[in-house]
């Protein structure tokens, strides 16, 4: 459980930041190298790297070797952890939402 929990910190922390989440946008189209992950950013391939790092720890990404490539790709199991865990959520606020509808028509009635 605690092993569990620490993946959905690091697939969360992951994903609160914006240039992480476009890096993942990018990967799930296919490999990318980090030059080719860097282009459409404003920062420098070091920058990119890091970014990387905290993908990689999250588990979300992988590097592979393939001659002089080292290309990334997209990890997607983290990400389907931490859907399984909002499906709990979406459940409430969906149940919340019905309780509410109902509430609001009861008094739409009584006011009739």
């Amino acid at each position: 459980m605690v092993a569990t929990l620490e993946r959905l910190d690091a697939t969360f922390a992951a994903l609160a930041d914006p240039t992480r989440r476009a890096i993942l946008s990018r990967l799930a189209k296919g490999e990318a190298t980090v030059k080719e992950l860097a282009a459409p950013f404003d920062m420098t391939q070091p920058a990119i790297s890091k970014h990387l790092k905290v993908l990689e720890r999250a588990g979300l990404v992988s590097r592979g070797r393939d001659a002089q490539r080292r290309p990334c790709r997209l990890e997607a199991g983290p990400l389907r952890e931490a859907t399984e865990w909002l499906v709990g959520y979406r459940q409430f606020w969906s149940e919340s939402y019905e309780r509410l509808d109902a509430l609001l028509g009861e008094l739409t009635e009584g006011q009739s």
